[in-house]
Order: C-alpha cells, then structure tokens, then sequence
C-alpha cells in the first residue's frame, strides 16, 4: 500500500485518542522497559487525566479511571488481533465494543460550530462516549484498505500501540525511540557476526 491513510479527521482523531488510552492505561512494556499497573487508583486517575484532558479537554472523574482502563484493555484486544494477523477477532472485538458502549452515529454541533459527526450519544457519559468513539473509529479502520495501519510496536521489549498514518505504510515501531533501539541492536548484532 502506497497511499497516505485517509479519514476524515475527526475519525483519524478518535483512532489516534484510542492509541494514547491504551498506551497510558495498559500495563506491559514501553521503550525497553516495564510499564507497570498503576500503583493504585491514584496513579491510574492521573495517567487517565493527562491523556482524556489533552484530547479532549474534559477531566476524568477519579470514579471513572478504572472503567476507563477497562476499556482501554478491551481495545487492547483489537490491536494485538491485527498485530496476529487475526482480522475476524478484531472485527468481533470492534463489534462487541461497540454493543457494549452503544455506539451510535449522531450530528452535533458545538456552539456555532459546524455539525459533525460524533460515535455516540450527545448526552453520553465520559467512558461510553470515549470507548464508542475509539471503537468506531477503529472500525473504519479495520473496515478499510487500512486495516494493517494498526499494530503493536515490533521493538523488543515494547508492547505498546501505534497507528500508521505514513505515505508508504511502513511503521512497525509506536515511537521513535524504539526504532532506533532496534536498528542499533540489528547493528551491533550484525557487527558481532562479522
């Protein structure tokens, strides 16, 4: 694939609010190192916080943050399918999410803004309305000539997500600070052979 991925926005938008919900909330690996749980809903609230107040200038509320961790988990899913090469799971995933956070599309208008559309309910709570967000907007991912646009990073030591938005479609790494760590260890590997 050749082209530069092409959505609209406010869909590359909430694809993009997923990735950073997942790489915040979801424990694993990170740039060659642990990334732990949160150490407690504390933790979990303000690492929550930062990220939903930067995309979307709302707070999570502290009652929230585990609910919103749960659905980062469950988006999770989605990329580590893709990453498996398992397409049907991650279409079953997209689709239970979005049953379970009753996605729906609905026009709405900010003010004088322009209507758009959003991927939930314009009364929708802060979790449903961010997981059906992310969830559609995964769906026309996966519904796309894009699917092989999300995936998990490749480096070693590193389980966090990515979305490709590149010309030539070839991110493997979530930053790029794991890319450099895996050519200067395909280099060092290389030069010990030699």
């Amino acid at each position: 694939m050749t082209d530069q991925v092409r959505l609209d926005s406010h869909t590359l938008g909430v694809v993009e609010d997923g990735v950073a919900l997942v790489n915040a909330a979801v424990p694993g690996e990170r740039r060659g190192r642990p990334y732990p749980p949160a150490a407690d809903n504390a933790e979990l609230h303000g690492r929550l916080d930062e990220m939903v107040s930067t995309a979307y200038g709302y707070h999570v509320e502290p009652e929230d943050a585990a609910e919103l961790a749960r659905a980062a988990g469950q988006l999770r899913q989605v990329f580590g399918a893709v990453a498996d090469n398992d397409m049907d799971a991650a279409a079953a995933q997209v689709n239970a999410l979005i049953t379970e956070y009753g996605a729906r599309p609905t026009l709405i208008r900010h003010g004088s803004r322009p209507w758009h559309l959003h991927f939930h309910a314009a009364d929708a709570a802060l979790v449903p309305g961010i997981a059906a967000a992310c969830a559609v907007g995964l769906a026309y991912v996966l519904g796309s000539e894009h699917a092989d646009r999300i995936g998990v990073c490749s480096a070693d030591n590193c389980d966090r997500v990515y979305l490709d938005t590149s010309r030539n479609g070839t991110k493997r790494f979530c930053s790029t600070a794991c890319q450099n760590r895996a050519k200067t260890a395909a280099f060092r590997a290389r030069r010990a052979s030699s």
